[in-house]
């Protein structure tokens, strides 16, 4: 098989691109190196920088010839996004449409998207969310993934394009990046091996449901050849950040506790995703527990120094 990775030097990127290779796939990767770090990206895959709302697009994705595109690239902070909405957008909706398109005029079978089951949902009704709930984005950012699966439904239909959108809880794991403001296991575990002090926003008491980056490589190559349709990615477990600090500080070995800081406006209370029909219909189901992840996201920021 013959794969496109969007966003491939970037956190999850890297990872599906290195198991595609592993599992004997080509592989070229498109990213324009804006969060992504070339030393990430597989030696044995073919890379192209290259910003996905460029025109030259489609020109790369037809050179490639893919099978299948693994859509992974995007501005990715939710608080960015409501900075800068328009960025947000250009981003996250026209660089969806961008290769979309780009997979149609390359006669790819099928595009892979990265969405977002903990922001399309808003504060639901129902925790652990499943995926007929209503979805009600309270970001920028939501309501661009959102869009991102319309257009996705809209290519299907028009130019059958087999399109699957998986909707990721909070991804957390090695490569991911610990500065900015997404990622907080990242920056938690940063923090922590380097001794520095680590602040939570308000209260703690808001929660997530935490899948580790591996799990959603296996959901990704469970995407290859299942039902297309729109999946939740997570583990079905909500956790809150008090608990979270205190189980990577306990596998740290710190006692110090977390300072608390000013709340942010609009920030969502609670997330959490049911994976039932993910399980039936993908026959997958997130392996990795936190206390095993949470180490190896440890080690991995001990080693970067």
């Amino acid at each position: 098989m013959r794969a496109l990775v969007t966003g491939g030097a970037g956190f999850i990127g890297s990872h599906i691109t290195d198991a595609l290779i592993d599992a004997g796939h080509t592989v070229t990767v498109v990213d324009d190196l804006s969060r992504g770090k070339r030393e990430q990206v597989n030696d044995r895959a073919t890379f192209v920088k290259l910003d996905i709302t460029s025109p030259e697009l489609s020109v790369a994705t037809v050179d490639a010839h893919p099978d299948l595109i693994f859509h992974t690239a995007a501005q990715i902070d939710v608080r960015e996004s409501v900075r800068d909405p328009l960025h947000d957008a250009h981003v996250n909706v026209v660089g969806s449409v961008s290769v979309l398109r780009a997979a149609v005029d390359a006669g790819a079978r099928r595009v892979v998207f990265a969405s977002s089951g903990g922001a399309i949902y808003g504060d639901a009704d129902v925790i652990p969310t499943p995926e007929d709930q209503p979805c009600r984005p309270e970001s920028p950012y939501g309501t661009a993934k959102l869009c991102g699966e319309a257009y996705g439904g809209t290519f299907s239909r028009q130019a059958g394009l087999e399109f699957v959108a998986l909707r990721y809880a909070n991804v957390y794991g090695p490569r991911q990046d610990p500065h900015g403001e997404a990622g907080v296991v990242a920056i938690f575990a940063t923090r922590l091996v380097h001794g520095e002090p680590v602040v939570i926003n308000g209260d703690g008491t808001q929660t997530r449901d935490y899948v580790h980056v591996l799990d959603v490589v296996r959901a990704n190559l469970a995407a290859v050849d299942g039902p297309a349709g729109v999946y939740n990615i997570g583990t079905g477990v909500e956790t809150d950040v008090n608990t979270l600090y205190r189980m990577l500080a306990g596998a740290a070995g710190v006692t110090v506790q977390a300072e608390h800081g000013p709340a942010k406006p609009g920030e969502q209370r609670r997330s959490c995703l049911n994976t039932t029909f993910t399980r039936e219909h993908l026959g997958w189901s997130a392996s990795i527990g936190f206390d095993e992840g949470a180490r190896s996201t440890l080690e991995y920021f001990t080693d970067a120094g």
